[in-house]
C-alpha cells in the first residue's frame, strides 16, 4: 500500500480522512497496517500505531502479522481518549498518520474521536479490523467505522473451496462450529476459521 490516499503536503492538509480496512481472519490486515506504517516512515513521518490491549496472542503493545512483521504500538481499552492521546503526542512530533489494529475492539465514542482527529486535526486515520463476529453480527467499533468512515476497503481472504471468505466461524476442540458464547473470545486458527457465507451458514446449521 502506497501513502499517497493520506499525503500530507500543505495542499493535502485539509483532506485528512478515517479509512476501513475489513475482512475476515486471516486477509492480512495487520500485514498491510504494516506496510502502510514502513511506507511512512521510509520517507522521514512520522506515524502512531494503536492496538486493543486485550488481544494477548502476541507481546503486548505490539501490532504482529502472522507472516512474522511486528511493530511497537500504543494500547488502547476501553476507557482510553483516543483524541487527547494523539493530540498530546500530535504536540510533540507531528503526526502524519494514525494506524489502528483491531479497530472492532474500539468503542463507538473512540470511533468518533477518530473522525475528529481526521477533521479537526487534519491527521489521516488507518483502521484494520474484522467486520463481523462469529455469529455474524457487527462488532461496535466496526459497526461505527462502517456508519462514518470516509472510505471502506476491503481486504481478500479465501475459504477452502476457492470463494472469497467474509465469516468467522469459532470452532471448539473438535473443530465443529460454535454457536453461542461472548461476542469477544482471542484467538487464532486454533479457535477461528476464515469461511465463505455459504460454508459458514452450513456449518452453523448442523
Amino acid at each position: 500500500m502506497g501513502i499517497e490516499k493520506c499525503d500530507q503536503s500543505p495542499q493535502s492538509r485539509g483532506m485528512a480522512k478515517l479509512y476501513f480496512y475489513y475482512a475476515s481472519m486471516n486477509a492480512g490486515k495487520s500485514t498491510t497496517l504494516l506496510q502502510a506504517d514502513f511506507n511512512y516512515r521510509e520517507r522521514g513521518m512520522e506515524t502512531m500505531l494503536w492496538t486493543a490491549a486485550l488481544d494477548d496472542r502476541y507481546d503486548s503493545g505490539t501490532v504482529t502479522s502472522r507472516i512474522g512483521l511486528h511493530a511497537n504500538a500504543n494500547k488502547f481499552t476501553p476507557e482510553t481518549d483516543l483524541w487527547d492521546d494523539v493530540t498530546a503526542e500530535h504536540a510533540r512530533r507531528p503526526l502524519a498518520c494514525i494506524l489502528v489494529d483491531e479497530a472492532q475492539f474500539l468503542s463507538r465514542e473512540q470511533v468518533l474521536q477518530l473522525a475528529r482527529l481526521a477533521d479537526e486535526a487534519k491527521i489521516p486515520v488507518l483502521c484494520y479490523g474484522l467486520r463481523t463476529d462469529f455469529q455474524a453480527e457487527l462488532f461496535p467499533g466496526s459497526a461505527a467505522l462502517l456508519g462514518i468512515a470516509d472510505a471502506l476497503i476491503e481486504l481478500k481472504a479465501v475459504c477452502h473451496c476457492g470463494r472469497k471468505s467474509t465469516m468467522n466461524m469459532r470452532v471448539d476442540e473438535s473443530g465443529r462450529a460454535v454457536t453461542a458464547g461472548e461476542q469477544t473470545e482471542i484467538g487464532g486458527n486454533d479457535r477461528y476459521v476464515a469461511m465463505c457465507r455459504k460454508h459458514f451458514m452450513e456449518a452453523m446449521r448442523r
